[in-house]
């Protein structure tokens, strides 16, 4: 485990799974995060009602979500390599993370924007304010310190995705506790990219969790 060319492997994968799973977070909430306003204001009870188009995305970011990861991983491989030129390795892994990962982002963001008071916004709307205004500054700003906490819970979940991607060549500390660990049967190799996975998503949320203490103003 300790020899120079199997450190380098694990610094390698290191950053190939920070890599990964930022890049594709914040495209995730580039695509996720419009999304989930969308569910918001069209929904029955929303700023717009818009029932039909509500129907349309909820079935379809419903749809993509019961896909398990590696069977979408595997499904969209055509796609991917018409984007990226390639089917292996992180840049694959990205559009694969993202298509996966943007429908539970705006779910993420539904939930939060629905937990914002309704007397806010008819407050808002009873001094003329219009949908765009509503939700730029009153929906986002109101539901921060949720999204933030969402935002950490996504970042974390993508990173689990991210490992699993190493079965099917993704590269990153997943790939090496496949690769390495369990199938060459060097349990110690296993036992440290856990270690480490497990280090990176307790750095991610606690960062989430301290940022969103911070911007709430209710404490």
């Amino acid at each position: 485990m300790f020899k120079d060319g199997m450190l380098a492997l694990v610094g390698t994968g290191f950053w190939e799974s920070i890599y990964m799973t930022l890049i594709s977070t914040f495209f995730a909430y580039v695509i996720g995060l419009p999304l989930g306003l969308l569910l918001v204001v069209t929904d029955k009870d929303g700023i717009k009602p818009v029932p039909w188009l509500n129907t349309v995305l909820g079935t379809i970011i419903n749809v993509v979500r019961s896909v398990p990861f590696l069977i979408l991983f595997v499904t969209i491989m055509p796609f991917t390599k018409a984007v990226v030129g390639t089917t292996i390795g992180p840049k694959a892994a990205i559009i694969a993370l993202l298509v996966a990962a943007a429908p539970f982002v705006a779910r993420m963001v539904e939930s939060s924007l629905k937990e914002v008071e309704k007397g806010v916004i008819e407050a808002a709307q009873s001094m003329g304010a219009s949908p765009l205004q509503i939700m730029t500054k009153v929906l986002l700003p109101e539901a921060k310190p949720s999204l933030l906490v969402g935002s950490a819970i996504s970042i974390t979940t993508i990173l689990g995705y991210s490992a699993m991607a190493g079965f099917v060549g993704a590269g990153g500390l997943g790939a090496i506790a496949i690769n390495y660990g369990y199938h060459r049967s060097q349990e110690d190799i296993m036992y440290i990219m856990v270690i480490l996975l497990v280090i990176i998503v307790q750095v991610f949320q606690e960062c989430g969790m301290r940022i969103s203490k911070k911007t709430d103003r209710r404490l």
